[in-house]
């Protein structure tokens, strides 16, 4: 049971490869886990750990306790596959005594009457260190507090540099993806002025959308900021968590929406559309609780796999609310397309309609897909290649939705002669055995 304890524990550590190290406070109450895992941090060649461990408390006093099988070590993700080896054939009894780790220190350090430890550790190996308490006592339980500060010198050892080397550059890239915002912010403004006499209410819901998805951008690039100099967010975390969550919110609204043809197909929502929102919205306030949640606490939290969990399930349910309208107007338009004697008009906005449904298919899944990739095969030195595609793959659907949606004076919807009806109306006989 433990070996298998101790690799999922290396799962859930490997989770940890999302978060940005910075000056990390746990407070770790009555937990008898024999794997705690508590941050993790990618290393230069002039890498710091700085730990400091107050109000330890034991569950059981006895001075006779082997305390050397208690403590803290830095491990590497392919180094700990082999301490699993190690404790499976027996070559150790505690990952603690594994040559594959790199200890910190034990409660053996613990003087008596103390209560507390502290230690600073130079780390010249470059790699992707993850930073584990271990308790390798049976049914002890462990409370402490523990703040540990891990960053990288400059090569002059003057200027500390607290985000984790491969995302050291994230400020700036996020600074740079605000401003290509702003710019289509712009010109999607101008683009409703030019246009503002077919302008409807979905296209200003979408530029509430690109507004928020740009303030977001511009307070994430702040708080990394803000870490990468001080190690404290100072503030703009909260900012960000906020604009976040408005724009998540506003974001699956607005596919909700433009899968059902509001505005620009129909004046309203029928019944069943009103309840897909009604489904999405407080998932959504769920889905951004609980990343919050996973992103404050971490998991050396007792409940964070549950939010996790969540988490996971929740965004699942969420990407599959939001395709219903897609399809449902897709049946709609074929079936008008019967009725009504518009072939080329139904044909035009049924082709609009089954090309946005692929892309937001691609956009929800297979780019998280790529990106998970990436932050798996990738070197810890490039972990920020991750954040560029998946925030590549958000402006590319932006941009996509913005001009196949655009306002349009002459729209070729209603623009079409008897050829092109006669065309429409065969193609939408061949057309029957599309399928979803």
């Amino acid at each position: 049971m433990a070996p298998r304890f101790l690799l999922f524990s290396l799962v859930i550590s490997l989770l940890l490869s999302l978060s940005l190290a910075e000056i990390h406070f746990s407070e770790i109450r009555s937990d008898d886990r024999q794997i705690i895992p508590i941050d993790e941090f990618g290393f230069t060649h002039f890498g710091r750990l700085e730990l400091n461990v107050t109000n330890i408390r034991l569950s059981n006093p006895n001075p006779d306790l082997d305390r050397s099988k208690i403590g803290f070590f830095l491990c590497t993700r392919d180094s700990w596959l082999h301490v699993i080896n190690q404790l499976e054939d027996g070559e150790v009894a505690c990952a603690l005594q594994s040559n594959l780790i790199k200890p910190v220190f034990t409660f053996n350090d613990l003087k008596k009457d103390q209560n507390s430890l502290s230690k600073m550790v130079t780390q010249n190996d470059a790699d992707q260190f993850t930073l584990v308490f271990a308790n390798c006592l049976t049914s002890l339980k462990v409370s402490m507090d523990v703040k540990s500060v891990m960053y990288n010198l400059d090569r002059g050892g003057k200027v500390r540099d607290y985000l984790s080397a491969g995302k050291t550059i994230l400020p700036r890239v996020y600074y740079l993806l605000s401003l290509i915002y702003l710019g289509l912010v712009c010109v999607w403004i101008y683009v409703l002025y030019r246009k503002r006499l077919t302008v409807y209410r979905i296209h200003f819901f979408m530029l509430a959308v690109a507004i928020l998805k740009t303030v977001n951008l511009l307070c994430e690039a702040e708080d990394k900021s803000y870490i990468k100099r001080t190690g404290y967010a100072h503030g703009w975390d909260v900012l960000f968590y906020i604009f976040s969550f408005l724009k998540g919110i506003t974001l699956f609204t607005l596919i909700v929406l433009i899968g059902t043809g509001w505005s620009f197909l129909k004046p309203y929502l029928q019944d069943k559309e009103k309840k897909v929102l009604m489904i999405v919205i407080p998932l959504q306030v769920v889905a951004n609780i609980a990343q919050v949640v996973i992103d404050e606490t971490g998991p050396y939290g007792q409940d964070w796999i549950t939010w996790k969990q969540v988490f996971l399930l929740v965004d699942v349910v969420c990407c599959c609310a939001v395709l219903f309208p897609i399809v449902w107007s897709i049946k709609n338009l074929r079936e008008a397309a019967r009725t009504d004697g518009k072939a080329a008009v139904n044909l035009m906005k049924l082709t609009l309609f089954r090309q946005y449904y692929i892309v937001v298919i691609c956009y929800i899944y297979f780019t998280r897909v790529v990106v998970y990739a990436l932050e798996t095969i990738t070197s810890y030195k490039y972990l920020w290649t991750s954040v560029v595609a998946g925030e590549l793959a958000t402006l590319a659907f932006y941009v996509f939705t913005g001009y196949k949606f655009r306002p349009e004076a002459h729209n070729p919807y209603f623009v079409v002669d008897d050829d092109e009806e006669e065309a429409a109306a065969e193609a939408l006989k061949l057309d029957d055995e599309f399928e979803l």
